[in-house]
């Protein structure tokens, strides 16, 4: 069986410098490990018979292990996995150079109890040549030929396979050291934008904070102070009951106004009510003629809502507050449903209308409304979406609907928040 064994080897190359000649050819400007590998597996073909091919590496810590196959796809390659399952975790740790099985299936090199050994098992990978594979005297990892035929590999089939490895093991290390410079950038140019992305929305964030303040400056000067102005008038002025009457009337017309430019500023109705009341109080004094109007706001989450971090509830209420003031004020709609649930962790909230506000003509290229209040309500919806990390989407069918989705905690965490805030209440 030996001597066939070799023979049959031996009429695979006559002369095996010329395959590996031609392997080092073909690693030339390859730029991608499986890739590189592709290229080199019919030369391999050319030293040994294969039926499965396969270059395993190891992190800087040998903790971890990265499988690269050609031909068969196994589970080795699905994700990288732990070098102590490795079936070749000896010649990952260093200890030994090569292993060489005619049954891996029966070798309990390769099946110790714990081992990642189901790829051998399933594609019935009997005869193994592993090969350490090694820089400057360091393993980087093991090359590993298979072949389903038992008692196929010998010792002349190892030795190639050693110069094989010899071949590849500096240019699969340089390619190995590229993907993790190109992943490391991935990573810094994902956390710059991100960065970016956060520097802007505070940008925006600022400047539109700046905006509502001149606008309540705006609101307390021509209309508070006027009317304070003319409630001071009418009492120098005021001499029969009915006259203070009516500068009562104004005092309390005042406080009103006051009251509102308040809850605007400050989310009072969102502490004292929770989430989804104070939506509906907003909703039904934002509607000039509530009669005429379908008002709906629905809490599916179960009031878990109420129990998330402070900072993204109120983010979520200014969003719901400035698309029902659109769809309120600007739109012309006479049906706004607001609606939240929370499902998977997965939080989602939605504001539709049917106004008219929401036709194309009226909407710009990003989904924001072309004129002025409702092109600067948009930004700064998405704005707040931005900052909270939540996803923002505009549609436009039959009027708008504004969708934000945001990625929360296990919701278990949720629940329990929530029944200490039940307990708080009792």
């Amino acid at each position: 069986m030996r001597q066939e064994t070799k023979s049959r080897n031996e009429a695979v190359e006559p002369n095996p410098l010329n395959s590996l000649l031609r392997i080092s050819s073909h690693l030339a400007g390859q730029v991608e490990i499986r890739a590189a590998l592709r290229s080199v597996k019919a030369e391999i073909e050319n030293l040994l018979p294969i039926d499965h091919l396969d270059v395993c590496l190891v992190d800087d810590d040998v903790i971890w292990n990265t499988s690269y196959e050609v031909g068969i796809r196994t589970r080795w390659s699905l994700s990288r996995s732990l070098v102590e399952v490795s079936p070749i975790r000896s010649i990952l740790h260093g200890e030994i150079d090569y292993m060489l099985s005619g049954n891996a299936m029966e070798d309990p090199r390769y099946t110790y109890e714990g081992s990642l050994a189901e790829p051998i098992i399933k594609h019935q990978l009997r005869s193994r040549v592993n090969v350490a594979m090694k820089v400057l005297g360091r393993t980087i990892g093991a090359l590993n030929c298979s072949s389903r035929q038992p008692d196929l590999y010998d010792e002349q089939t190892l030795q190639r396979v050693q110069h094989i490895a010899d071949v590849l093991a500096p240019y699969f290390y340089s390619l190995r050291a590229i993907e993790k410079a190109q992943q490391a950038a991935i990573v810094r140019a994902e956390a710059q934008a991100r960065e970016e992305g956060l520097r802007q929305g505070a940008l925006e964030l600022t400047k539109a904070l700046e905006q509502e303040r001149q606008r309540i400056g705006m609101d307390l000067h021509d209309q508070t102070l006027a009317d304070l102005t003319r409630i001071m008038r009418d009492l120098e002025m005021a001499e029969t009951p009915k006259d203070k009457a009516a500068v009562i009337g104004g005092i309390q017309d005042c406080i009103q106004d006051l009251r509102s430019i308040i809850d605007t500023a400050v989310p009072t109705l969102l502490e004292m009510f929770g989430f989804a009341h104070a939506l509906r109080i907003h909703l039904e004094r934002a509607v000039v003629d509530a009669e005429g109007m379908s008002l709906i706001v629905s809490d599916e989450t179960d009031g878990r809502i109420d129990a998330i971090d402070p900072t993204t509830r109120i983010a979520l209420f200014r969003i719901a507050q400035e698309a029902i003031n659109n769809a309120a004020r600007h739109a012309k709609a006479d049906r706004i449903c607001v609606i939240v649930n929370l499902k998977n962790a997965l939080l989602k909230m939605s504001i539709a209308d049917n106004g008219g506000g929401s036709s194309k003509s009226a909407i710009g290229k990003n989904g924001n409304k072309t004129n002025g209040r409702t092109t600067g309500g948009m930004a700064h919806m998405r704005t707040r979406a931005r900052l909270i990390a939540a996803e923002f989407r505009v549609s436009r069918r039959a009027g708008t609907r504004i969708e934000v989705r945001l990625p929360l905690p296990d919701e278990a965490i949720l629940e329990t928040a929530t029944e200490d805030l039940e307990e708080q209440d009792q």
